[in-house]
């Protein structure tokens, strides 16, 4: 269901800006955008909104709430990260578990690898059992409804999905819909996994853009090229783009100490804002 790199990375340190708030029955992180210079309202500027589908590490995990923070003051956008796990997403402690496991350099490193196993279990087969697809599909159709029904009504929609997410973005892009609306007018998925190569590719209709490492376990280089030959068979459905020498969770848990991998993240933001912007600009 997930591979090793699923739960590796690094974590930022910097502060989240926005709320914590209930929202149509899910926990909510919500940043808005800043006011104008004019003294207008955020509210009045807002261009859309996003709905951010995290990692393994869920709603609470402080990338994935920076993320959503750039979204709304670098697009214009209100941003919800919801706990689509409900508190079953994976430990934070996980990141440094997984890295001391693939340690080799001394004896040291060897006589505690059971213990990093172990650990490894502990953190990733509870998040594995209870969010699997099946399972969390619902939650999450049931969200986006709610927010196409209210807030969503007369702005665009677009979902973000990253890692586990992924799989469900693509699956809003399928067409699902309420009231004869679509519960998405656009989607970006970074580094997705659990995805069903081609299948899952072939019944999208809403527009995606993918970014895919050329290093990812999860998704590898024949099935990107799988991607990119179906979505370019969409004309203006799709967009794929691979980033060259990245693994897997590069556009949340990148490694910013690393010039290039840092660069790499931004370059994903503004993919997709880019994105956003383009397919939300002709909707009524």
């Amino acid at each position: 269901m997930s591979c090793p790199d699923c739960f590796s990375g690094h974590v930022h340190s910097s502060e989240p800006q926005g709320q914590v708030t209930k929202l149509h029955g899910l926990d909510v992180y919500v940043a808005s955008p800043a006011p104008e210079p004019t003294g207008h309202s955020a509210a009045a500027a807002i261009r859309g909104i996003i709905i951010i589908i995290p990692d393994a590490f869920g709603w609470e995990f402080v990338n994935n709430r920076i993320l959503a923070d750039h979204y709304a003051q670098k697009g214009r956008y209100k941003v919800y990260l919801p706990d689509f796990m409900n508190g079953h997403s994976c430990p934070v402690w996980a990141i440094s578990v997984m890295r001391d496991l693939f340690k080799t350099d001394t004896l040291y490193d060897w006589l505690f690898k059971p213990y990093y196993i172990g650990c490894a279990m502990y953190s990733m087969l509870p998040f594995m059992y209870f969010n699997r697809p099946g399972k969390s599909w619902p939650i999450v159709k049931s969200f986006f409804a709610a927010v196409r029904q209210n807030e969503g009504a007369q702005l665009p929609v677009g979902a973000a999905g990253f890692c586990w997410g992924g799989k469900h973005t693509v699956t809003l892009a399928h067409g699902a819909e309420v009231d004869g609306k679509p519960l998405i007018n656009a989607g970006f998925t970074g580094h997705p996994s659990l995805l069903n190569i081609p299948g899952d590719i072939e019944k999208i209709k809403i527009p995606v853009s993918f970014a895919l490492g050329e290093l990812d376990m999860a998704v590898k280089m024949p099935q990107i090229e799988q991607i990119k030959n179906i979505m370019e068979s969409k004309d203006g459905v799709g967009d794929v783009r691979v980033y060259h020498g990245a693994g897997h969770g590069f556009c949340v848990r990148a490694d910013h100490v690393l010039e290039d991998a840092e660069k790499q993240a931004i370059e994903a933001e503004d993919q997709a804002l880019d994105w956003f912007n383009r397919h939300f600009a002709n909707v009524q």
